[in-house]
């Protein structure tokens, strides 16, 4: 069972780098993180080789740089290494965040609209997308429930004492992704991801409202409005996954067709820390290895 999925030439970068083993010789090609015996000696060869990829322009992807530490966890919840948030597609690794849908119902309590914000011209991917009231993915040593609370506040002007008394926890979205061109950088890299969602009924007085540069502002869409949007593209990927979701429990639909969106990936799932986490791992000698596709 891997930690991530790597295209061949991706690998064969990292592969001739220090603290790297590249092994081509079996039908499961594997790379193997061998230097650094823990989480802080890891991180420190992660950032080393991916400052020389940085530095000589190996991957168009780096351009979108951001400065932002993300977790790699191991099976029992521990983070095995942390990595630069626009590396994460090269080493196709487990990335996690939340999403957020604040709803509003009519009087015969039915979903009247979803509260969507839109994606702002500063932010690297999807700009002038719609996306969760709030989404963000999970900061080192932060739980889901802490980042949401962070990202409410940043993304939306929501309160935490709102969001305590009101929030909803409704599981995990898993999806598995193949990066597009319009995201910039290398096409075909491979993203897992698993999301914790949240879900929160708003009264017709409370509005969220832009609290940061990532987002250009709040729309309250009906139904029929989101289906028109998701179809259209201009629906961030996997929020579009998200409201499929919200709508399945929400209106007890086929319960076979809602499991698809919570698949395993064939890898080791485990609950820790973290609550609910699925995780990619392997170990080798105690040390993280990654699958070369062929």
């Amino acid at each position: 069972m891997p930690l991530g999925f790597m295209l061949p030439h991706v690998a064969r970068e990292f592969g001739a780098c220090p603290g790297w083993v590249l092994d081509e010789s079996r039908t499961s090609k594997t790379l193997t993180l061998s230097a650094g015996p823990d989480r802080a000696s890891r991180s420190e060869v992660i950032a080393s080789t991916l400052a020389h990829f940085k530095e000589n322009g190996t991957f168009r992807i780096l351009k979108h740089w951001r400065s932002e530490q993300k977790p790699c966890y191991g099976p029992a919840g521990e983070v095995l290494f942390t990595i630069e948030r626009a590396a994460f597609p090269l080493l196709g690794i487990v990335a996690y965040g939340v999403i957020f849908i604040a709803y509003t119902v009519n009087w015969e309590g039915s979903v009247a609209g979803l509260w969507v914000q839109k994606r702002s011209s500063m932010v690297k991917t999807h700009v002038g997308l719609y996306d969760g009231t709030v989404a963000g993915g999970m900061a080192v040593d932060k739980t889901p429930f802490q980042t949401l609370v962070t990202e409410a506040a940043e993304e939306a002007s929501l309160s935490g004492e709102l969001i305590y008394q009101k929030i909803r926890t409704c599981g995990t979205l898993s999806y598995f992704h193949t990066r597009k061109a319009e995201m910039g950088g290398e096409v075909g890299l491979l993203q897992p991801g698993v999301h914790f969602l949240y879900e929160m009924q708003v009264p017709e007085d409370i509005e969220p409202e832009a609290g940061d540069e990532s987002t250009a502002g709040f729309d309250l869409l009906t139904l029929k409005e989101i289906k028109e949007q998701i179809l259209a593209g201009h629906v961030k990927p996997w929020f579009a996954l998200a409201v499929i979701d919200f709508f399945y429990s929400s209106r007890d639909h086929d319960r076979r067709k809602r499991a698809r969106l919570h698949r395993n990936f064939h890898a080791s799932s485990s609950q820790s820390r973290v609550p609910s986490l699925q995780r990619l791992i392997s170990r080798k000698a105690g040390q993280p290895v990654i699958h070369c596709m062929n």
